[in-house]
């Protein structure tokens, strides 16, 4: 099913005008709109895909985006009920989520009030849940020290974090000594055993030393999940195997990338998770644009055309439920007994 497209008579509100192709104006709406093609000044929106059902982000850096506040009321509108925020103690925004995610989350519900009702079906759609995951990614591993340590540790006791990470390997940029970055990866693995949290990963280019790490030290009973996979089918099978939870985002709709679509194809249903990895990767068809929460239904339409082409769409429906359930039941459970201590 697809959502209405907007006419003249209602027009949607902006915050602002545009005044350079190159740049995106702002609407505060909930529709979707195409860059303009070369020397174009229209945004002409999309007609946006409707699953009526809820939909989890398992991945988004909200600090990144241009304003969270609006990707948070946009994701809503589509009903997209769940969002995982990644917050590294050693980027630029720092932890900017801790601090600024109440005021985002109070924004979003005031935007919530401009958009229509017309997006999957009547009635009003709030803004996402947020949950937040900490962890020092790979490009930062050179600045760890004894206090980012003891910043993680402070971090990971509120109990709005669900999760460790994005941690792990990155050897095709190698923004932090691959010695350095495997050293981080392990001691950060084993803080997410001790504090009994989930683990997200990045790994590019580096499988096989983030496998062995993963092996040595015990892949969490919490669960693992791997973030954003852009691998093939070969790769997948022993992260599968070990029991992960595997994520793709807008790269699965990236129409040279079969092989993403392949690999999706080996992972067990309850398993089986999406993301965006906001402001990053944005699917097809809005390719060109800043990636955000609400992404993620575009991601969701291309896996199942790709997994069920001939299903009933009884059957698609159940297999994004599927996804969304996977999501909560890793990512939104309870604090830990580790987080509890802290505070009893």
């Amino acid at each position: 099913m697809t959502a209405s497209m907007p006419s003249a008579a209602d027009a949607p509100l902006s915050a602002g005008t545009e005044s350079d192709v190159c740049d995106a104006p702002v609407f505060v709406d909930e529709y979707f709109r195409k860059k303009p093609k070369k020397h174009g000044r229209e945004w002409k929106v999309v007609t946006a895909p409707c699953h009526l059902t809820p939909i989890a982000d398992t991945h988004a850096h909200l600090d990144m985006l241009s304003d969270p506040a609006l990707a948070l009321a946009r994701a809503g509108a589509h009903d997209v009920r769940f969002v995982e925020a990644m917050v590294d103690p050693l980027s630029e925004a720092g932890a900017a989520a801790f601090d600024q995610l109440p005021a985002w989350q109070h924004q979003a519900e005031l935007y919530t009030r401009q958009m229509s009702t017309r997006i999957c079906g009547q009635g009003w759609h709030p803004a996402p849940k947020v949950r937040i995951a900490v962890g020092v990614h790979p490009h930062e591993a050179k600045a760890w020290d004894a206090r980012t340590r003891a910043e993680m540790l402070r971090l990971l006791h509120d109990e709005r974090v669900s999760a460790l990470g994005e941690i792990g390997l990155d050897y095709h940029y190698d923004h932090s000594p691959r010695e350095v970055q495997r050293s981080v990866f392990a001691e950060q693995v084993q803080m997410a055993a001790t504090a009994g949290l989930p683990t997200i990963l990045h790994v590019r280019e580096a499988f096989d030393d983030a496998f062995a790490i993963m092996e040595e030290i015990g892949f969490s009973d919490a669960g693992v999940l791997l973030h954003c996979y852009t691998s093939d089918e070969r790769e997948i099978g022993r992260w599968v195997e070990a029991g992960c939870f595997v994520a793709f985002g807008g790269a699965f709709t990236f129409k040279k990338l079969e092989s993403i679509r392949q690999a999706a194809a080996l992972v067990p249903r309850d398993r089986l998770l999406l993301e965006t990895d906001a402001p990053f990767m944005t699917p097809e068809p809005l390719r060109g644009t800043e990636c955000e929460p609400a992404h993620v239904i575009w991601t969701a339409q291309r896996l199942v055309d790709y997994l069920l082409p001939q299903a009933s769409p009884e059957e698609r429906q159940e297999l994004l439920e599927r996804t969304y359930r996977n999501a909560l039941g890793l990512l939104d459970r309870e604090p830990t007994s580790w987080q509890r201590a802290e505070h009893a």
